[in-house]
């Protein structure tokens, strides 16, 4: 059996038509159609992803999302909702979501993106990555600079163990969205530079110098300079 997933909607139609196409791919599936039964379907089984509209009628997604980050649960989290502006985005991003889904989407879009946060969170087998002053244990999932432990969100992680696999190496934004996102987004979005910044701040929050530079017009690179 693949992974459980948990959608959570208030259109009845929109629920039905998630729940056919995540079946049909062999996904288990169950469903909640407010904030609140969500939280609730979460304890009954806890699931290994969630796809969570914003809109719905007694918690929204965002407030959702800020409540499960804030008592530790790491469960990835694709939001969905009608709205497209690149504040709601951010927002949603910032509470602790891995990834923004904007309605109306196709099918293989909706699946592209469950494999990919399903992806990012598989564990990989135990090993340390190490460049300047950073390294990261892929076993535990912690990172540390010089003594400093950093505590990353699955996104931050995945782009991470990147730029230590790959140090001194121009990575363009192809890369990093494929590798990372398993997408080609069209550059609309800005999800790839939002988290490239919050794991620029964790990695620099005591005055350290700055290892991820932008290549303009490019993408980044992970160097000492």
């Amino acid at each position: 059996m693949k992974a459980h997933i948990l959608v959570v909607d208030d259109d009845p139609r929109i629920i039905e038509l998630q729940r056919r196409i995540l079946a049909y791919e062999g996904y288990s599936v169950a469903t909640a159609a407010t904030g609140g039964e969500a939280l609730a379907r979460m304890l009954e089984r806890p699931p290994d992803l969630v796809i969570l509209d914003v809109m719905l009628p007694d918690l929204d997604g965002f407030e959702v999302t800020r409540r499960l980050r804030a008592a530790g649960d790491t469960v990835p989290i694709l939001l969905v909702t009608a709205r497209d502006a690149v504040a709601d985005r951010v927002h949603g991003l910032k509470t602790g979501a891995d990834d923004y889904l904007v309605k109306p989407f196709a099918p293989e879009e909706l699946l592209a993106r469950v494999e990919a946060a399903l992806r990012r969170a598989q564990p990989e087998r135990n090993e340390v990555l190490r460049y300047a002053d950073v390294e990261l244990d892929t076993g535990t999932r912690i990172a540390h600079r010089g003594g400093r432990e950093i505590e990353l969100s699955p996104t931050e992680y995945e782009l991470l163990t990147l730029f230590l696999r790959r140090p001194r190496q121009v990575l363009t934004r192809d890369i990093i969205m494929d590798r990372v996102w398993g997408l080609d987004f069209e550059g609309s979005s800005n999800v790839m530079e939002v988290y490239i910044g919050y794991l620029r701040a964790k990695l620099e929050a005591e005055g350290e110098s700055r290892l991820i530079h932008t290549i303009r017009g490019v993408g980044y690179v992970f160097k000492e300079v």
